[in-house]
């Protein structure tokens, strides 16, 4: 596949702890701190709540990754060594709010894993919604070892993944996964060769953006929100969303051109 970004414009060409280009439907944000592992600070997280709120309009899927040898290495401890317990309650909604705009925000979100996928990286990579991981990947929440507690929304999505055991075990013991541990515990959906996850998470992102937008959006929106649900609660909002997603023009024109054969059929 062909590489065609262009550096984004406006705000969004303007940040300095990430790197955005757009090709189309596709938009690409870079963590960019590598000399510092790409920790992440409280900058760099209202920065990615300012693209997930600014995104281009033609964007129809967001593509995460790390500069440099890791993804990210989590918190930028330097900034919460002295904060008061009221200045931690405000940093850790800072992150709530920002990855609340990522994982509920207008476009399905693809993150790519290499290196150390550690702490706030590993929270980080638990909002988006397809991840790929390559072989150099790990994953860690070495909280327990450092007396904190995770406080960027790992505990209510990491579980989800990986189940509540495994992560209990993580803080606990400050037991580390490697890639091929990580893919089967739950941690990424694809795992690719070290250097193939950007081809791999482009090549997912174009399948994504060709789906009908609302159907992606229904698929992102409802999905996580009806897991949180009663069974009963749950098939009700499922029959409301199958309901506005077929009504779809762009819907119908697809249901068309299946029944037309104008469209693959599964595993095509």
């Amino acid at each position: 596949m062909t590489n065609s970004f262009r550096p984004a414009e406006g705000l969004l060409g303007q940040l300095s702890l990430l790197k955005v280009t757009v090709d189309g439907p596709v938009v690409h944000l870079r963590l960019n701190r590598p000399e510092k592992r790409n920790a992440m600070s409280g900058a760099m997280v209202r920065e990615l709540q300012t693209v997930f709120s600014n995104l281009p309009r033609e964007a129809r899927v967001a593509v995460v990754s790390g500069e440099g040898a890791h993804f990210s290495a989590g918190l930028d401890l330097s900034e919460v060594t002295e904060q008061s317990v009221a200045e931690g309650i405000f940093h850790s909604r800072l992150w709530h709010a920002a990855f609340d705009q990522i994982q509920y925000g207008p476009v399905p979100v693809i993150v790519v894993l290499h290196g150390a996928v550690v702490g706030g990286g590993l929270e980080l990579a638990a909002t988006a919604h397809l991840r790929v991981a390559e072989a150099s990947a790990f994953y860690g929440l070495p909280e327990g070892q450092r007396g904190i507690f995770v406080g960027g929304s790992g505990s209510a999505r990491i579980p989800r993944l990986i189940g509540v055991s495994r992560m209990t075990d993580m803080m606990l013991t400050g037991r580390v996964f490697d890639a091929a541990e990580g893919q089967a515990a739950g941690f990424s959906n694809y795992l690719v060769a070290d250097g193939q996850g950007l081809e791999k998470a482009f090549e997912l992102a174009r399948k994504v953006a060709g789906n009908a937008p609302l159907s992606n959006y229904a698929i992102t929106q409802a999905l996580p929100r009806i897991a949180d649900m009663s069974a009963s609660d749950g098939l009700f909002v499922e029959s409301l969303m199958s309901a506005i997603a077929q009504g779809d023009d762009a819907a119908k024109q697809r249901v068309r051109d299946f029944l037309a054969k104008r469209a693959g059929k599964v595993g095509k």
